[in-house]
């Protein structure tokens, strides 16, 4: 751990990377690519950093990014080199890994049932929605949906860790670009209609650890998009890093950190920083 990251209140540690040390551990949004593309060039700067943790191993020094896929996807969209992340240790408390929820509207089970059965090697079980909590918590299951009569199918598939990740893949597929769902923290179907009362169906996924995450992702596969929740501590935001910084393609790795130290040393001696303890919302996002 560095000594920034050992002082409760040092700053974030924020560096220039090259885009292909990045290694995303799930699939980015293509349907969110060319809004975030266009956003990121009109604006002029990065606002919001994507989060990544080292990867262990030997050679060139390499990333998984915990958050800001599809930011760091659309920076490498628009021809950058280099992108500003902060790095942290993928460790609790720094990060708490945690999992979303997809809460579908607009879809009935005979129909969310019949997408599933289309998916090759994928078994569907009805099941009191207990005993589909309490497999999912043994990892007998891939995931269950919970509908509103109080059950629940649970889904099987796959053997190892990278067989079982297909699968997942395959059932977000059935209804991500044609179903709309909302990430949602709660497991409960009554709790998560309290804010969006369309939904007619739960899905749950289990609850991955970080070495899942990390081998995951050093294997070259992704897990679907939106099912990692991850909680960072001191989160960098607003850091506006200007675009022409990102684009330079004359000036190296090292002249770019040198500068973005003193540049975010500026800022606080000009007091342009401010670290929030409390939970905070954001209306201008």
């Amino acid at each position: 751990m560095s000594e920034r990251n050992a002082d409760e209140h040092a700053l974030p540690e924020l560096r220039f990377v090259a885009l292909n040390a990045l290694v995303p551990h799930e699939q980015h949004d293509p349907m969110r690519l060319v809004t975030l593309v266009s956003r990121i060039r009109e604006q002029g700067r990065l606002r919001n950093p994507p989060v990544v943790a080292p990867l262990p191993g030997g050679g060139e020094r390499r990333y998984v990014v915990l958050d800001g896929a599809n930011r760091a996807h659309a920076v490498g969209a628009s021809g950058f080199p280099h992108v500003v992340v902060q790095v942290v240790p993928y460790t609790d408390p720094p990060v708490r890994l945690t999992t979303w929820c997809h809460a579908l509207g607009d879809t009935s089970r005979d129909h969310f049932e019949n997408a599933l059965h289309s998916v090759p090697g994928l078994e569907c079980r009805r099941a009191p929605l207990l005993h589909a909590s309490a497999l999912l918590a043994r990892r007998e299951t891939l995931a269950y949906v919970a509908f509103a009569d109080g059950t629940a199918d649970t889904l099987h598939g796959g053997g190892g860790l990278r067989e079982r990740n297909a699968m997942l893949n395959a059932l977000v597929d059935t209804y991500r670009g044609s179903k709309r769902f909302f990430r949602v923290t709660s497991e409960s179907l009554p709790a998560a209609r309290e804010r969006h009362p369309e939904i007619e169906a739960l899905v749950v996924f289990p609850h991955f650890q970080p070495a899942e995450v990390i081998e995951i992702a050093a294997g070259g596969e992704r897990l679907p998009a939106g099912i990692t929740r991850h909680v960072i501590r001191w989160r960098a935001l607003r850091v506006d890093v200007p675009l022409d910084r990102l684009a330079d393609t004359a000036t190296g790795l090292v002249e770019k950190n040198r500068w973005l130290e003193e540049w975010l040393l500026t800022k606080l001696r000009e007091r342009h920083v401010r670290f929030y303890e409390e939970p905070t919302v954001l209306f201008d996002e």
